[in-house]
């Protein structure tokens, strides 16, 4: 039978090589992996503060973890993930016109790229979180300063994040009603497809080795609609994120894989880009938008915990087992601070780790992980490295360092 995860497995065969060039023939090795090519993420916002060496609990957008429990929610973040989501809230980023918080935000993503973290911006445009200052400015006006905005922040940026939401939650749009903003204005006027094309242009113009993405919770047949028309009218989307916060309860894996199925059908990397799964009560069926689901107390529970991380290996088992998923970004490690105020983080609001944190970190850095291993190269002085594709490091104890990139499904021979 064949694997479910085979698609991400890889093999090379490196040759070993003495300080002289000749081949290290019988010669002990340790292998190593060094990183996954499948990017498990996470928001970073909580470690925000602490990149920046803050000592308050300086509020973020959408909650955040207080100044207590940086250190160790850094320790475990690290420990797990390889991907994070930082926040480009318009209103939040530059609150102030002409005063954007770029500085926090560079050293706080440089903070995560020197511990070999790749790191996504998000979002560039979006309906909600809007300055307030745009309001009354005409269309063109309007335009013209989130083209300067997306220019500037992808430009500022480029080097330390190359990877983007471009534009958020499209479909909703045009049609959003619970608070006025220019940019819904704007796409009422503009139409969907100029509004993916204004983040889409102006972003690769500022970086054209940015990778951008277009995200959305609506993953209905509207979504994919606006897709082919963005397609048909050459707008180079790089990837297509789909959120699914489950809030009311795991969609199951039919569910989940119909979704991924009818998206793939693009031809696109896909990118879950918001996930949660809560670890309490769930919130009730009929809640249509998820922020107005407003309660004094959501706590977690250990029946909820249990279930939440029997439910999390689930679904990431799913989205591994789809060829054409590339990466997957659970929305929040710790439940203090977390949106909604609910239990959906993989940490306790204490900083102790849930089941859910315990059994993922059993996948990615254990199941899905190739630890340490001693091999021995043969007369040739060749070894041959297997595993899930990502990085690899070959080392001779004491001596050379070799790195390697496994590449799924082909396998392929390497000189060092």
């Amino acid at each position: 039978m064949t694997s479910p995860t085979a698609h991400r497995t890889g093999s090379s065969v490196v040759e070993v090589t003495r300080d002289d060039g000749t081949p290290a023939a019988r010669t002990e090795v340790v292998v190593e992996q060094v990183r996954h090519a499948f990017g498990f993420g996470n928001i970073g916002f909580d470690l925000i503060g602490l990149a920046n060496g803050e000592r308050d609990d300086r509020p973020q957008v959408f909650g955040g973890a207080g100044a207590e429990h940086r250190e160790r929610l850094a320790e475990l973040w690290l420990d797990l993930f390889d991907t994070a989501t930082l926040p480009f809230y318009w209103s939040g980023f530059e609150a102030v016109e002409g005063e954007p918080d770029t500085e926090r935000l560079l050293t706080a993503a440089r903070w995560f790229v020197e511990r070999g973290v790749t790191v996504k911006g998000h979002p560039l445009v979006w309906h909600t979180l809007v300055p307030r200052w745009l309001l009354g400015r005409s269309d063109d006006v309007v335009e013209a300063t989130i083209r300067g905005r997306v220019r500037r922040e992808v430009a500022d940026f480029a080097g330390v994040i190359d990877l983007w939401d471009a534009i958020n939650e499209v479909v909703i749009m045009p049609v959003f009603d619970k608070e006025d903003n220019a940019v819904t204005r704007l796409a009422q006027a503009r139409g969907r497809v100029a509004m993916v094309r204004l983040a889409f242009d102006e972003a690769r113009a500022a970086n054209p080795a940015a990778r951008l993405v277009l995200n959305d919770f609506n993953l209905s047949a509207d979504c994919e609609h606006l897709i082919e028309e963005c397609l048909e009218a050459g707008i180079a989307i790089d990837a297509l994120g789909l959120q699914t916060h489950m809030h009311q309860g795991y969609r199951g894996e039919e569910e989940v894989l119909a979704i991924l199925d009818r998206f793939a059908r693009f031809g696109l990397p896909l990118q879950l880009t918001e996930t949660t799964l809560v670890s309490g009560d769930l919130m009730p069926a009929h809640i249509v938008d998820l922020n107005d689901y407003q309660v004094p107390s959501w706590p977690s529970t250990r029946a909820g915990e249990e279930r939440q991380a029997d439910e999390l290996v689930r679904h990431y088992r799913t989205l591994v087992g789809h060829p054409a998923v590339e990466s997957a970004t659970y929305w929040g490690l710790t439940d203090e601070g977390a949106w909604l105020g609910a239990p959906a983080g993989l940490v306790r609001a204490d900083g102790t780790p849930k089941p859910a944190y315990d059994a993922l970190r059993a996948l990615v850095r254990g199941e899905w992980w190739l630890p340490p291993t001693r091999m021995t190269t043969d007369e040739a002085g060749r070894v041959t490295v297997r595993g899930f594709a990502g990085d690899y490091r070959v080392a001779v104890p004491g001596g050379r360092a070799f790195d390697v990139t496994l590449e799924a499904p082909s396998s392929q021979d390497v000189r060092m």
